[in-house]
């Protein structure tokens, strides 16, 4: 894949910013770029992706469209991210998927599912589906326990390979000449901002979506973000309980991997359908319509992980969970394929981006 064509775009509205100033403030990006003679490809792959998106450069500025000066920066820059998306992704033909979001996630989702399915149907017939299992270790019985964590430890090495080499390549590419920018300290302090999400407080009134100043978005990716997080828990904590204490799942209500794993749901589950409702109710003038598409991709994906999975929690007990089951661990499965081809991976560029401007700013 050639190089974004957008340093030129990207390097006129800049100037037009810089001599502004106005945004330098409270927007992390146009104090980075107050740092710079001029814009160069790495430049832009380097802004464009420590931008978050609070848009509120465009509720701020005098000269959005129809102004003749014409700056949209929230577009350039996202269709910016996009491109540094498919560029550093390997393989090639699954990076396509950044081209076509919703069709490559529904399409990879039915296929995982499918494959679940006739996995359960093959080895225990079709009236494994419908038939109710109970005692320690009924989901066992439907699908093996080597074949449940072996497909998940292959999916999931794949994928951070992916995204380790897209991370180290990307790096590398918006480093200085000469040194390196991450240090403890760069870690310690980017590491600080991406949990408290300084930047989605768009300069501490908030993100311009439906309304400017609003905080919703930042109070949404909140329940998203730790939702993953006590879902992280949750497993790791089943793990324990089984290969350690050598208890069986399904779990008891009140215990710990199902606790976080319920606390985990609801909250990812309460996050993305939020987004997905902001994103549809909001101004359709500052945004990319190919970022949209992925967004939408990835979080139609979380809720549909979130979803089934405390759906398989309450019918646990039912006929019914052998085919939840199914959607269950095909969406999640399917979720582990398409991570380094979506919307999932603006976490890596964006926390390597924070700790590159860390370091510029401790340095400047």
């Amino acid at each position: 894949m050639s190089e974004p064509d957008l340093t030129g775009e990207a390097g006129r509205q800049f100037a037009v910013c810089n001599a502004c100033r106005f945004c330098e403030g409270f927007c992390a990006v146009f104090g980075a770029v107050e740092l710079r003679s001029a814009i160069g490809t790495g430049d832009v792959a380097y802004l464009a992706n420590l931008c978050h998106d609070c848009r509120m450069c465009f509720d701020a500025c005098m000269f959005v469209p129809p102004h003749e000066f014409a700056l949209n920066v929230p577009v350039v820059l996202a269709e910016a991210r996009v491109e540094t998306y498919e560029r550093y992704s390997r393989p090639r033909a699954l990076a396509r998927l950044f081209r076509a979001p919703r069709w490559g996630a529904a399409a990879v989702t039915l296929v995982a599912i499918a494959a679940v399915i006739s996995a359960i149907v093959i080895g225990d017939g079709a009236q494994a589906l419908w038939t109710a299992e109970f005692g320690p270790g009924a989901f066992y019985r439907l699908v093996p326990y080597p074949a449940m964590v072996g497909t998940a430890l292959v999916l999931g090495l794949a994928a951070v390979i992916v995204l380790a080499y897209a991370g180290v390549a990307y790096a590398r590419d918006i480093a200085p000449r000469s040194g390196r920018f991450a240090s403890w300290r760069s870690l310690r302090v980017a590491a600080a901002e991406a949990i408290a999400m300084v930047y989605l407080r768009g300069g501490g009134e908030g993100c311009y979506d439906v309304t400017r100043g609003s905080r919703r978005r930042r109070v949404l990716h909140g329940f998203v973000f730790w939702g993953v997080l006590a879902d992280l828990a949750a497993t790791t904590s089943a793990a324990v309980e089984q290969d350690v204490l050598g208890l069986l799942p399904p779990y008891p209500l009140w215990s710990v991997p199902v606790v976080l794993g319920t606390l985990g749901g609801a909250g990812i589950a309460v996050g993305a359908a939020g987004l997905i409702a902001l994103k549809a109710r909001s101004d359709p003038q500052p945004e990319s319509s190919r970022m949209i598409a992925m967004d939408y991709a990835f979080l139609a994906m979380l809720e549909l992980v979130a979803l089934t999975g405390l759906a398989l929690l309450a019918f646990r007990s039912t006929p019914a969970m052998g085919s939840l089951l199914a959607v269950h661990l095909g969406s999640v499965a399917a979720l582990f394929v398409t991570a380094p081809y979506g919307k999932f991976v603006h976490f890596i560029y964006r926390s390597i981006a924070l700790v590159k401007n860390a370091a510029e700013q401790r340095a400047a």
